[in-house]
């Protein structure tokens, strides 16, 4: 356990620009926290607790120092059904039990395997929430009510045909330019932060008719309480494995992001899930809402110079000060100024450089990313990385057999005679396997060693062959029973040890090198009388 508990290491690396960060990022999570918790069914207080309770845990025990968690969007959409059925306590009781299984995974070691995410996966889901950020901000910053529905492209098209509020556009409009074009003149100065404050200033200076945050609902006393009872476990556990998986992934992803986004940060993958997973166990105590790592949040972390973990943890300390003693100044901010910071945040998730390599790499990789940045646009997180790993493998898989080739080569010289070794090359074929012989392309081994013309012996060289699975092998012993069929003796040379007993245990006779191969076969055609 010694692993995934905090370290002094953990917080030598903070600096000043950390708590710029942390206020930074608390001010646009509010509004966030806010809608997050009313729209999961919860209520706005539990989108704070969540914020606030998470926000410290994971910031304190998780396995990035950049990463900031919270409610989420896409966490929202997997609750609401949960709340219609079972009511908060089943929310509240999902929560904790995808928390111990996140700690499960955590200690399971569980989150090494997201290395084996491709980057174009990565770069398209980045897009992906990218777009989806952007466009959920479209009816704030246009100044009208966000339309009914979870369909963000529906929303934001029936947002333009509301007749757009000009301030609203203007306030939106310049908080993007100002963060766009700052982060280019001077990238050390927190420009949203001094954005968010310009457009408040100015909305009350001038009195704008703009939409702002409100009043803030009071935390404290904290809601009651309320778990389903234990009959009711059963039926929740597929709902608890979905929140898990998706806490997982939508984190471990961010962090994978937030990591592309600095040059010498790197996250701890498994220590991330035990960290989301502590905050997930003690979030529905305090009556929050399921949580995880937001990358737009995150984003705005790193965008806004945070160094180390001390911002995301300021980050929560500042929402539960600001909740407490700001909260008619928060109030009074306009919503168009945090669509702003958000739609900035959004632009700057997207790395052009990368996406611009990744497209022109090759047809896969552009496949993909562009496949897996639509899902994640029309369907949802987890679908989209799913659909996206699955074409990705099984474009690799296509890529790994067309390398895999079978050549026929010359007889290597032995202690024959030239004369004998004339009459080996007659009626003795050697190929060489280079590649991988798995199920992707050993049928197609199967079918060009079974057209070998009329010959006594053939000889296979394997020592190039880097890997062989169960089809390989039983594709082997086809072409051998269905050669020896026909008179023709194969024999096996150079076979790695690991695949050896694979195949004798098939009845393939195997050779450790190809002079001894040559050897037998020459022994064979003297039996037959081919031979003197």
């Amino acid at each position: 356990m010694r692993a995934f508990l905090p370290v002094k290491a953990d917080w030598v690396t903070a600096t000043p620009r950390d708590f710029l960060a942390g206020l930074t990022v608390a001010v646009v999570a509010l509004p966030l926290a806010l809608g997050f918790g009313v729209a999961s069914g919860l209520g706005a207080a539990a989108g704070l607790a969540t914020a606030i309770v998470a926000g410290a845990l994971a910031a304190v025990f998780g396995g990035s120092s950049l990463q900031v968690s919270g409610p989420t969007g896409a966490m929202t959409v997997v609750l609401v059904p949960i709340v219609a059925t079972y009511g908060p306590g089943g929310v509240l009781t999902v929560g904790l039990l995808a928390g111990v299984l996140l700690l499960v995974l955590a200690v399971a070691r569980a989150g090494r395997y997201m290395r084996y995410v491709p980057a174009p996966v990565i770069e398209g889901f980045t897009i992906g929430i990218a777009a989806v950020i952007a466009l959920q901000q479209v009816p704030a910053a246009l100044g009208v009510p966000t339309p009914d529905g979870h369909n963000v492209v529906v929303n934001a098209v029936r947002a333009f045909g509301s007749g757009p509020a000009l301030t609203a556009v203007a306030l939106a409009g310049g908080v993007v330019l100002v963060m766009l074009l700052g982060a280019r003149w001077k990238p050390a100065v927190p420009f949203s932060l001094l954005a968010v404050v310009a457009g408040t200033v100015a909305a009350e200076i001038w009195s704008l008719p703009v939409a702002r945050i409100g009043s803030l609902p009071a935390l404290l006393p904290a809601p009651s309480l309320s778990f389903v009872d234990l009959g009711a476990l059963w039926s929740l556990l597929p709902s608890a494995v979905a929140v898990a998986a998706l806490a997982a992934l939508e984190s471990l992803l961010s962090a994978t992001v937030a990591d592309g986004m600095t040059v010498n940060k790197r996250h701890d993958p498994d220590r991330e899930l035990f960290g989301q997973g502590i905050a997930n166990v003690v979030t529905p105590l305090f009556g929050g809402v399921p949580a995880t790592a937001a990358i737009a949040r995150t984003a705005v972390n790193v965008r806004s110079g945070a160094n180390s973990r001390l911002a995301a943890l300021v980050h929560a300390v500042a929402l539960a000060v600001i909740m407490l003693a700001a909260a008619p100044v928060v109030g009074r901010i306009p919503l168009a100024v945090l669509a702003g910071v958000l739609l900035a945040t959004a632009v700057r998730m997207i790395e052009v450089g990368s996406v611009r390599v990744l497209m022109r790499a090759n047809r896969s990789d552009a496949l993909v990313l562009a496949l897996t940045a639509v899902a994640t646009l029309a369907l949802d997180l987890v679908t989209a990385v799913i659909m996206g790993l699955v074409v990705a493998g099984a474009l690799a898989l296509r890529a790994v057999a067309r390398s895999a080739r079978i050549d026929e080569e010359p007889l290597e010289p032995g202690d024959h005679t030239f004369e004998e070794h004339e009459l080996l090359a007659q009626h003795v074929v050697a190929y060489r396997l280079d590649g991988p012989l798995f199920f992707a392309a050993a049928h197609r081994f199967l079918l060009e060693l079974t057209e070998v013309a009329a010959v006594s012996v053939v000889i296979l060289r394997m020592s190039r062959v880097s890997t062989m699975d169960g089809t390989g092998a039983l594709v082997l012993r086809d072409v051998v029973e269905r050669l020896e069929g026909r008179g023709v003796a194969v024999l096996l040379s150079g076979v790695r040890e690991e695949q050896r007993h694979q195949l004798e245990t098939l009845g393939v006779r195997t050779f450790a090198s190809t002079p001894e191969a040559i050897e037998h076969a020459r022994d064979h055609l003297r039996r037959k009388g081919v031979l003197p």
